[in-house]
Formats: structure tokens, C-alpha cells, sequence
């Protein structure tokens, strides 16, 4: 629910566009962070904390839009594709430089991206359906596809940093990026010190999401590592910080009262859910995994979970309004939750009585109220539930084995594409394996058009409706945190703090 005054603080923290900003300063902006990165490459390592940081240092072939589009950063346009869709030539931009003084070209972009695909997850996935990788010139490289891949360009817009050529290894000892800020110093446990690149070269366009124009505002920005939340929420309002982020949702009032600092929303954050096992146990029945839907109030849930309507939204699609991939496809068994209704289908599947064992950690204490709430209408339905609470590596330990649960909860952000979400890998805990999902993923990874994707992300999201592998409990907010006289930050799902004001 947008309430009023989340929409007067952003449109206060908004400022002026984008491109009226163009003045830079000598001010610095301390950045109060959830933790140390343990890497600053972000082919090794593509946490949150990585990319957070990253994203001033370095850059990819293409970036996300407010819509999470996959749109031109390093890349001079979107790729010429060829008929068959199997061929994609991608033209760079010119007069681009590294932070040693190195130009930009095509051979940087090609031994970046081998790398990636040796390295990274997502990166040796791209490299199965990668027959060759070439320059075309100083300033173009062509992939060749052994078949069609829809998520091409999303694996391109996140993690696949462009190094120097000079500077890859197997082990980074030099971060060299193209990126507005140039790391200067890194103290483990101290700091991360960026300073502006002034050589920077910034895409055109209206800032939007992580694409448009870039400007290096502030000379210096300190990222520091405080992993308590109270302490970054002392440090806020005392002036140590310019910005904090993960902020606990209970701050909110004090930071706002304090006259010191203003607090931000960043909507849809990420998004909660019960997996079900349907590889061995009670759920590997779909009547039952589709009584646990029927059964269960997700506002009720995220209520228990966040407190205040502020700080979560409920809705039935896998993706947020405003994202490319938001539908209504295929949505079903979601809303109030209906016991009457569940208890029916538990007594026409012949439900035995035995427990669901349902497994959450409080250390993530919403996961924990979900579970709570979940365990109570599952209850009123007719299940019986085992819920068994335990720390967060135990859980992740426990799920790899299938005969040691039914459901467990856990929470995910939202991908730049849609086959990138986990429950849809056949692996991952839950061991959602089907032929009417591989059906419908098949067809998505055909896709070459924006069209044509969100066509076939209808048909898996209705697949997963009908299959029940999980059960979506809704969206939930961050909250962040602003110095008093900073302007133009604009929330974002990796803060970045190019285009930012620091205070006078």
C-alpha cells in the first residue's frame, strides 16, 4: 500500500531530474553498509554488498531500467539479432576509458566475458549455449548461440564486469573498471574509499533505474561496514553517515522524528515464500500442495510479518507492478484464504493426517511470524503441522535432503529475468520437475522479443499456479535511510550513489 507519506518523502528525496545535476562537488558521502564484501569481484562473488559497490567501479554490456529492461551501459545499442536467433552482434561504445588510462575495446569485452563464463554461475550457464565468441573490429564482438537463449541479455546486465584485458586472472589483484568512481583504498572492516573518475565517459539519456546518465557529483564515497542495524541507525541520526542501509522496519518513526535524517522506502524489494518438497513426502501430491494454497491468507502472513502496510504489498504475480514480467496469468488459489474450501480438497485427496513438516529460522524473524501464522490456518484447515524452527544454516543444510521436510520458507529478490528464479531450476530444493515446466521454459527460452518473452512467462507462471511448487506470500519493502541535505538520491535495489548530492 503506497501511503501518502512514503510518496512525499520520495518525492522530496527525488529532487530535480536526473540530468540537471551535472554539478560536481568536493563533498563526500559515508555510506553505512550491512557487512565487509568478502571480494570486490563480482564475477566471484555477486552478493548484494559485491554489486552495491561494485556498480561505481565497474560496468556490464547492458544495465536495468526502471523496468528491469535489459537497455545499452558499455554497449552502444541493443544487439542486432539474427533471423534464426542464434547470432548477436553487439556494437560498444566509443572513446570509453579504464581507470588506467586504457581504451576501451572489443578485446576487453570478449576476454571479460570468457572469464565470466569460467567463473560465474549464471556466466558457465551462458557458456553451454555459447558456440563462439569473437571481435568484429575494435568496437563490436558477435556471440553465436548453439541454440536460442531468452535470458541472454539479463546474464549480461549483472556480475559480467568488463576488466582490461591486461588486468584478468584467475585471482583479481587490480580493480580496474570503466565506472564514474575508481577504488582508491580498501581497509577490511574499515572501509572501501572510491574516489570520481574524471575521465569518465557517461551513457546518455534519463537516469532511470541503473541506465541513463551518470555523474560522479561527489568527489568521494566511503562505503564502511556496520553489520549491527541499531548502530547504523544511531550513526544516521548522529551525522556519522550519510546513508544506511537495511534498516530494521521499527526504526522507521525514530529516524523520521530525528530532524537528522529522513527514512526511504524502497518498494518490492523482494518477495517471501513456502517451498514445497515434491521430490518425496506428503507434497509430492499436487490435491495437497494445492489445499496448502487454498489454505493459507497471505495478508494476514505478511502482516504478522511486517506490522505496517507500509512495508509490504500482497499480489499473486512472481513480479512486482512496474516490472516487464508483472501478469495476472494464471493466478489462482490466492488470497484470503479459505480453510472450508482446503479442508474439502484435503478430505477428496484422502489426507491421512500425517504432519506437514514445516521449517522456518528466526534469524529471519519474518520468516519465523510467517511460519506462525501459516501453521495456524494449515491447522484450521484440517493439516497437522510439525513446525520445527531452526538457525538459518541448519534449514539450508536440511532442505538438501528431501527426506527431512515438506515445506520451509525463505525469501528472494526479483531477478532481471524470470528463468532465473530458483524454484524454477530443477535442482534447487523443492525439486520442481515436470514436463509441462520444462514445456513452458522451452518456449520462453525461444523467445528473442520482449513480446514474445512476456507471452511465454504467462504460460510458466500459470504452470507453477498449477502445479503448486510454492506458494507465494506477497512483497515486501526496505527501508533505508538519508542524511538531512543530501539530495537526488533516488531509491534503488543496489543503492548507487552516482547522480547524488552530498550536503553542504
Amino acid at each position: 500500500m503506497k501511503t501518502a507519506l512514503i510518496l512525499t518523502t520520495l518525492a522530496a528525496l527525488a529532487g530535480t531530474s536526473g540530468l540537471a545535476i551535472a554539478q560536481t562537488t568536493d563533498g563526500i558521502l559515508t555510506v553505512a553498509t550491512i557487512g565487509e564484501p568478502p571480494t570486490l569481484d563480482a564475477m566471484q562473488t555477486p552478493t548484494d554488498i559485491v554489486l552495491t559497490i561494485d556498480q561505481h567501479i565497474f560496468e556490464t554490456l547492458y544495465t536495468y531500467d526502471n523496468e528491469w529492461r535489459s537497455v545499452p551501459l558499455l554497449a552502444a545499442a541493443m544487439p542486432e539479432i539474427s533471423e534464426d536467433g542464434l547470432t548477436y552482434r553487439i556494437a560498444l561504445r566509443e572513446g570509453v576509458k579504464f581507470h588506467d588510462g586504457s581504451d576501451f575495446d572489443s578485446k576487453d569485452v570478449t576476454a571479460s566475458l570468457k572469464r565470466w563464463m569460467e567463473i560465474n554461475s549464471k556466466g558457465k550457464q551462458v557458456a553451454e549455449v555459447v558456440e563462439s565468441l569473437s571481435e568484429d573490429g575494435a568496437n563490436a564482438i558477435v556471440v553465436k548461440l548453439k541454440s536460442r537463449y531468452a535470458p541472454l541479455l539479463a546474464t549480461f546486465s549483472q556480475a559480467s564486469i568488463i576488466l582490461p584485458s591486461e588486468k584478468i586472472a584467475e585471482t583479481l589483484t587490480e580493480f580496474v573498471g570503466t565506472g564514474p568512481y575508481v577504488l582508491k583504498e580498501r581497509k577490511p572492516d574499515q572501509y572501501t574509499q572510491l574516489v570520481r573518475f574524471e575521465d569518465y565517459k557517461s551513457p546518455e539519456g534519463e537516469p532511470s533505474n541503473y541506465a541513463g546518465k551518470r555523474v560522479a557529483i561527489a568527489k568521494e564515497i566511503r562505503f564502511v561496514p556496520v553489520p549491527d542495524a541499531n548502530t547504523r541507525v544511531e550513526g544516521l541520526i548522529a551525522g556519522q553517515f550519510d546513508f544506511a542501509d537495511a534498516l530494521p522496519v521499527s526504526a522507521y518513526e525514530r529516524v523520521e522524528e530525528s530532524g537528522k535524517a529522513k527514512p526511504v522506502i524502497y518498494e518490492n524489494t523482494g518477495w517471501a515464500s513456502l517451498n514445497m518438497n515434491m521430490k518425496e513426502g506428503l507434497l509430492t501430491r499436487k490435491e495437497l500442495r494445492q489445499a496448502v494454497q487454498v489454505a493459507l491468507n497471505p495478508n494476514d502472513m505478511m502482516l504478522a510479518a511486517f506490522s505496517d502496510e507500509r512495508f509490504f504489498s500482497v499480489d499473486g504475480s512472481f513480479f512486482p507492478k512496474g516490472s516487464l514480467w508483472h501478469t495476472e496469468a494464471g493466478v489462482t488459489r490466492y488470497g484470503e484464504g479459505d480453510p472450508e474450501a482446503a479442508a474439502k480438497l484435503l478430505e477428496a485427496a484422502g489426507y491421512d493426517g500425517t504432519p506437514i513438516r514445516l521449517m522456518t529460522s528466526r534469524q529471519y524473524e519474518f520468516h519465523y511470524k510467517i511460519g506462525e501464522v501459516a501453521k495456524a490456518y494449515l491447522e484450521a484447515a484440517g493439516f497437522k503441522v510439525d513446525l520445527q524452527v531452526v538457525d538459518w544454516a541448519t534449514l539450508t543444510t536440511r532442505r538438501a535432503d528431501p527426506k527431512e521436510w515438506d515445506i520451509f520458507i525463505t525469501h528472494s529478490n526479483f531477478p532481471g529475468d524470470p528463468t532465473t528464479i530458483n524454484t524454477i531450476t530443477d535442482a534447487y530444493p523443492g525439486w520442481y520437475v515436470s514436463d509441462a515446466k520444462t514445456k513452458a521454459v522451452s518456449v520462453y527460452m525461444d523467445a528473442v522479443t520482449d513480446a514474445e518473452k512476456q507471452k511465454a512467462w504467462e504460460g510458466i507462471q500459470t504452470v507453477i499456479y498449477d502445479e503448486a511448487p510454492l506458494f507465494k506470500v506477497g512483497n515486501f519493502n526496505a527501508v533505508t535511510g538519508v542524511a538531512t541535505g543530501i539530495s537526488d538520491y533516488t531509491p534503488t535495489y543496489w543503492p548507487h550513489f552516482w547522480n547524488v548530492t552530498p550536503k553542504k
